[in-house]
């Protein structure tokens, strides 16, 4: 694999935003992340300071990226650690401190490569710390029709924990929370 995977940092805001831009503009984006190419092109430049750097409040946020060697973005993944007693990103109380990867991207031409592997490699060992672990879950979300991404989960060792919620402005859809096994 000619990428390095590495934690991304306050200075690569504005590759950051672009990542996420592209991420928005792939055909599945509509069941694959809670926002829209709009709404994030609006957001300011602040914004995505922000959030390359880390900050969302009283939630711990790492985002890692692929990385070719020309400086190039292929992929990312961000572990959000969630603190009991708080509510996740869906509205859901967290009733265990746990981590919740989330923005999961690779750009087309790298699925199939073991990119997306080797992103939720680093992403699982940042959420369970060098140490002792830094939490006692990890989960994410998939909508009901990604099957292509459940797939993956799968194959890494994620399996259903039974949780559904329903999508944000989409009722009669729901997303399948899964849990590393």
């Amino acid at each position: 694999m000619d990428h390095v995977i590495r934690a991304v940092t306050g200075e690569d805001w504005q590759q950051a935003r672009q990542l996420r831009l592209d991420a928005l503009r792939d055909p599945v984006a509509g069941i694959a992340f809670l926002d829209t190419y709009d709404n994030a092109a609006a957001k300011p430049d602040e914004h995505w300071r922000a959030r390359a750097a880390g900050s969302r409040g009283e939630t711990v946020t790492q985002q890692f990226v692929a990385e070719r060697a020309d400086g190039g973005w292929d992929g990312s993944v961000t572990v959000l650690i969630e603190r009991a007693g708080h509510e996740d990103v869906m509205g859901v109380p967290v009733e265990v401190d746990q981590a919740h990867l989330v923005g999961v991207f690779v750009r087309p031409e790298q699925r199939g490569t073991g990119l997306a592997g080797a992103l939720f490699d680093a992403a699982i060992a940042f959420a369970r710390g060098l140490d002792e672990p830094v939490v006692s879950r990890i989960r994410l979300y998939v909508h009901q029709d990604n099957q292509r991404a459940e797939a993956f989960y799968r194959k890494v060792g994620f399996t259903r924990s039974g949780r559904s919620v329903p999508v944000p402005g989409d009722e009669s859809s729901v997303e399948h929370e899964l849990v590393l096994g």
